[in-house]
């Protein structure tokens, strides 16, 4: 049996924003971006309104490990307790802490994310440089103590980027090649894949190996072959699978994705043995 790590999973009952409410603007943005990235049930998230639920849906698709992401910017946060409770709740869950320097200034935030590593255990920390107030490139100085901190606990910082980010210009990699170079200690997993510069993305992570891809669920968008090609040739131990639930079907996108044309040599590493080595957990 294949075994999958979702570097990028969440159920729909903890927050809004995941749908866990029917009433709210939220259900609808959930509902409406399943179906833009193709979710033969636009609504399945409603599966996951509680944890026995989202368990399930985990069962159900053959899911070993799922990495749980939690946020913190100006207009949305899931802060890192709420993520450590989760974790602690099932032997199947992996914590990724979040923190933004921005608002909380460097040393709340360092130590926000120190605590976060040893003291909650989290393999990873998120930030979302386009998301901030104001937002900022992925090179701002003003996140390089972030990132450092992150090398010298020896954990990946996870970039978000992608469509749904509000300026274009914070959504392209070229401020990602630029932090690769400068910190090429650095671990830096780029979720949403910086899906729509899909080559450009390519171009750096073929440039710098410190740079590694999560596309989730934008790997099956228009233009995304590319991943998939490039895994085949030489970025097999740089891409690794993600679902990006409750944004899509989590059965689905396992069956979709093993579909898509890896070779299995290199589809045992996308789907689990590149997460396992960068977080450092096993299956």
């Amino acid at each position: 049996m294949q075994k999958i790590i979702d570097m990028r999973s969440r159920p729909a009952f903890l927050h809004d924003f995941f749908g866990a409410n029917p009433d709210s603007a939220g259900y609808q943005t959930a509902k409406w971006l399943n179906q833009r990235v193709g979710s033969k049930e636009p609504e399945h998230f409603r599966r996951s309104y509680t944890l026995e639920g989202y368990l399930a849906e985990i069962a159900q698709a053959g899911v070993d490990k799922a990495v749980i992401v939690g946020r913190e910017t100006p207009g949305l946060t899931i802060d890192n307790d709420t993520i450590a409770d989760l974790v602690a709740s099932s032997g199947q869950f992996v914590g990724i802490g979040s923190v933004d320097i921005l608002s909380r200034g460097k040393d709340d935030a360092i130590a926000e994310l120190v605590r976060a590593v040893k003291q909650l255990g989290f393999k990873a920390i998120n930030i979302e440089p386009g998301f901030a107030e104001p937002p900022v490139q992925a090179d701002d100085p003003a996140l390089f103590p972030v990132y450092e901190a992150c090398i010298g606990l020896d954990v990946p910082v996870c970039l978000m980027s992608g469509p749904t980010t509000p300026n274009f210009a914070y959504a392209h990699p070229n401020a990602v090649a630029r932090l690769a170079r400068r910190y090429p200690l650095l671990k830096i997993i780029c979720f949403h894949g910086y899906y729509p510069f899909v080559n450009e993305v390519i171009g750096a992570a073929f440039r710098y190996a410190n740079i590694y891809l999560v596309p989730d669920m934008y790997i099956f968008q228009p233009g995304s072959a590319l991943y998939v090609e490039a895994a085949n040739a030489f970025l097999g131990e740089q891409l690794l699978f993600g679902s990006s639930y409750p944004f899509r079907d989590m059965k689905q996108t396992v069956d979709d994705f093993a579909a898509l044309g890896f070779k299995d040599a290199v589809l045992d590493k996308v789907f689990y043995q590149n997460a396992g080595q960068l977080l450092k957990i096993a299956v």
